[in-house]
């Protein structure tokens, strides 16, 4: 299994320079990698493994290639073809993609050390050092461990548009080393869970607990306030260039924040739960709507479903995504479509008479969905009226933060 680690990085001004250089350089060599895809005879090129026996001409006629990690360097030209792929992939989606073009410098912030030129020492505090061969040494602040199971495969370093700096390792864990998850055929269907993401509440449970939304009105009023104050500066004026910082600052701060929040509740599902479904959510389409955009895109539930994802791995838990169309329609009980908009709150069966929220009548669905994909079924002896718990048990966002998990 492949995941990665982030750490905040705090080199020297001597080795923030150097950093920065290296990273021009790698620049250069990214786009000339697409001049000479555009350029040079096919036979020669066209993939990144032909692509990379050129670097020795390369740095015979530019000795600045020669400055930086051979292995690095692999890596940029990688990268291109990482891009170019991407963009193939998207338009054979259907969508509408131009060609990959030249990076300026600030479109380009990071480079990657693979395989070798790195070390990680003195790990035994919150605060450790990162060797870069042709660099030196980098503090960084260790705030979580690397499992001693893991390899470290590669490391990213990184400048963000706020100035500061982060290193991510790329690690890689063998499949043996991992926890074992349940076997599907014995699987508790009471001890899993199904998920509804949720206008009303973040997310709403099938056992009827609920998460609030994290709250950043606080946070977007100052994003307010530092936007009018740049667009009062004279653009590429020293001022304007340190406003917009502050600007980029305030949303790094509060991509972080949401980001935090997401991590502590999907560790405690996979922790709590054996299985955990969830809605496949089309959250594009959804950001497309011209109602509520914002607090979807707060919700950022795809990244909220790729952390549920990776962790189940992590923590032995099984997490699946079922078809979202009609969770909030369908009645958990009998199966009868009833339309309802956005501000009735109740689920009301006319069929069956079945009541409960609609939220819960959502996750309760998304938990028959991911039982039937398994093909465990809805089990006889638990109707859906027993899986509901009399009171609804809600979750503060403050909590959440406070807390660090809500199993806390």
């Amino acid at each position: 299994m492949e995941y990665s680690h982030r750490y905040p990085a705090y080199p020297t001004q001597q080795v923030a320079a150097e950093l920065e250089r290296h990273i021009d350089i790698h620049r250069q060599a990214y786009n000339y990698t697409l001049y000479e895809y555009e350029h040079v005879d096919a036979d020669n090129i066209g993939s990144a493994y032909k692509h990379h026996y050129r670097l020795p001409d390369w740095k015979d006629e530019f000795p600045v290639f020669s400055e930086v990690n051979s292995k690095t360097l692999q890596r940029t030209v990688t990268r291109f073809y990482d891009n170019l792929s991407n963009l193939k992939d998207q338009k054979e989606n259907g969508r509408k993609v131009g060609k990959l073009k030249w990076k300026s410098p600030r479109e380009f912030q990071s480079m990657t050390y693979s395989q070798s030129g790195f070390e990680l020492k003195n790990t035994s505090g919150r605060r450790a050092t990162l060797w870069l061969s042709k660099i030196g040494d980098i503090k960084i602040r260790y705030h979580r461990e690397i499992p001693g199971e893991a390899d470290i495969k590669e490391v990213t370093v990184k400048k963000e548009t706020t100035g500061n700096w982060f290193v991510s390792f790329g690690l890689e864990t063998d499949d043996a080393d991992l926890p074992e998850k349940p076997n599907i055929g014995s699987l508790d269907a009471s001890n899993s869970v199904g998920v509804d993401l949720g206008t009303q509440n973040y997310i709403h449970t099938s056992d009827g607990t609920t998460v609030d939304w994290l709250d950043l009105e606080y946070e977007y009023e100052r994003l307010r306030r530092e936007q009018r104050k740049l667009s009062r500066k004279e653009k590429g004026s020293n001022n304007y260039e340190k406003q917009r910082r502050e600007v980029a600052t305030v949303r790094r701060h509060i991509s972080r924040k949401v980001l935090d929040y997401q991590h502590k509740i999907t560790t405690w599902l996979v922790r709590e739960y054996d299985a955990v479904f969830v809605e496949d959510l089309d959250v594009k389409g959804m950001l497309e709507q011209s109602h509520n955009a914002r607090n979807k895109q707060d919700a950022a539930w795809r990244q909220f479903i790729t952390l549920l994802e990776y962790k189940s791995d992590l923590y032995g838990c099984h997490v699946k995504q079922v078809k979202a169309r009609g969770t909030t329609k369908e009645c958990a009980s009998c199966g009868v479509e009833t339309g309802k908009p956005i501000w009735v709150r109740e689920h009301s069966c006319p069929s069956c008479g079945f009541e409960c929220d609609r939220d819960a009548n959502a996750a309760l669905n998304v938990l028959k969905r991911g039982l039937s994909d398994l093909g465990l079924g809805w089990p006889e002896d638990t109707p859906v009226e027993t899986a509901l718990p009399t009171d609804t048990h809600s979750v503060s966002a403050k909590r959440v933060i406070e807390a660090g998990s809500l199993g806390a």
